[in-house]
């Protein structure tokens, strides 16, 4: 639980449309939107049949739309500090700026591997220095994630690229595939340092500065294999009994999530779809305009008309090679990094309620009298701060998440959209 009850020094309130550290987000489908003034896709969402090919797009669905249906009111108890977290209306000020490069190979007896080049830069007093540069690998990335959500577990951690390749899409050291995952990972440590709380996780500071022998060394500082052992039984333990009353406001939450998940999926199962038929479609295309070019040389008078039909062919290939570039590189990765995020977010959801269910047990067991009653009574004491920090850390948590996937996915079509036009238009011109 370190630093969930601390209150988060002055930090911006989130991302700028599209991301952290100067990568182009893209974007994120059609989804729950707001239902007051946010302007994000107001009362439009897919409302697809999986068992059908043709898309019915933009249907009104007003039970999905309430964007903004969770304000929950910060709980006033002196128990814990994060009652004075505030993400909204922070000075924005970044001092904190990260980029993700240079991908290398290396090749060992035993494995294969990627890794890339951090460069840091910083005006913070708390770093030795103001630039520092280390390589870390995928693995690398991984512990990291893992220590932020062990620190903070009801903040929502930002998603790492998938480690494993879909079958059929990419080889695993593929050109394409290294530069994609070289911006995913740009993108989460950019969020981490955009994150008012997660900025000042100390083992976020070690990943940015520490050399590789440093770091190896920081992660045998952990807990051990038994200890993570015992806490993963416990937490099975805990999620098999499951809680006995979730609040209101994250039963709405949860709602929120489940609806959130499904819409985001088949959003990027559509955007894929729509990619491979661009995809195709450009192939075929292309194959064209030499064969018309051909075909005038020996049609001496229809040899204007046919290179005119080829000249225009060639302005369709490259307006439809522009827009596959502009999906692949804007749309595609923001839609797929929130369905990360939605898994990201039904964990979240779990360790709320693995909290809120360890407190639960002793206040069952304090009532059966199975044990100390002085103990217990100090123990459900500490739990149920605990239990409150979790719970405000994630409502504040959530509100700055929706704001920033609002902005993202808004930016994320709109560009999409301005790209479009512009596409047609260069096509007619």
């Amino acid at each position: 639980m370190e630093g969930e009850c601390r209150a988060p020094q002055a930090r911006s309130s989130g991302l700028p449309a599209g991301g952290g550290g100067g990568e182009s987000p893209g974007g994120d489908a059609p989804l729950p939107g707001s239902s007051g003034s946010s302007a994000l896709l107001q009362a439009e969402v897919l409302d697809l049949d999986e068992d059908e090919d043709d898309l019915e797009v933009f249907s009104k669905d007003a039970s999905l739309m309430d964007m903004n249906s969770f304000s929950p009111v910060m709980p006033t108890s002196p128990l814990s500090m994060i009652n004075q977290v505030k993400f909204e209306d922070e000075p924005d000020l970044k001092d904190l700026f990260i980029t993700v490069d240079e991908p290398e190979s290396h090749v060992t007896t035993i494995e294969t591997f990627i890794t890339y080049r951090i460069i840091t830069k910083t005006s913070r007093g708390e770093f030795d220095s103001s630039e520092f540069e280390v390589r870390r690998r995928y693995q690398d990335f991984l512990w990291l994630k893992e220590r932020l959500e062990e620190a903070h577990p009801t903040l929502i951690i930002p998603p790492l690229p998938e480690k494993f390749i879909v079958k059929g899409m990419v080889e695993r050291f593929n050109d394409d595939f290294i530069e994609t995952r070289r911006k995913a990972l740009h993108k989460f440590l950019n969020r981490i340092a955009d994150h008012p709380t997660l900025t000042f996780n100390e083992d976020f500071k070690v990943f940015l500065t520490a050399q590789a022998w440093e770091l190896s060394s920081h992660k045998k500082q952990g807990p051990g294999l038994l200890s993570r052992m015992g806490q993963t039984v416990r937490a099975v333990a805990l999620s098999m009994r499951g809680v006995k009353s979730r609040p209101e406001e994250f039963m709405e939450m949860n709602n929120f999530i489940e609806i959130f998940s499904q819409k985001i999926n088949l959003i990027d199962k559509i955007s894929q779809r729509i990619y491979k038929e661009e995809r195709e479609y450009f192939d075929e295309m292309k194959e064209y305009g030499p064969i018309h070019i051909l075909w005038s040389a020996s049609e001496e008078d229809l040899a204007d008309t046919l290179k005119g039909v080829a000249s225009c062919i060639d302005r369709c290939c490259k307006a439809t090679e522009k827009r596959m570039s502009g999906l692949s590189e804007a749309l595609l990765p923001v839609v797929h990094e929130y369905v990360l995020y939605s898994e990201m977010l039904m964990g979240v959801m779990k360790r709320r309620d693995q909290i809120q269910a360890e407190l639960d047990s002793k206040v069952e067991a304090l009532t059966s009298k199975k044990a100390d009653t002085d103990l217990l009574t100090e123990e459900i004491g500490k739990l149920e701060d605990k239990v409150e920090c979790a719970n405000n850390a994630l409502k504040a948590d959530w509100e700055r998440w929706k704001q920033n996937m609002q902005n993202d996915i808004k930016s994320a079509f709109t560009d999409m959209a301005e790209e479009n036009i512009h596409s047609y238009e260069q096509v007619l011109g």
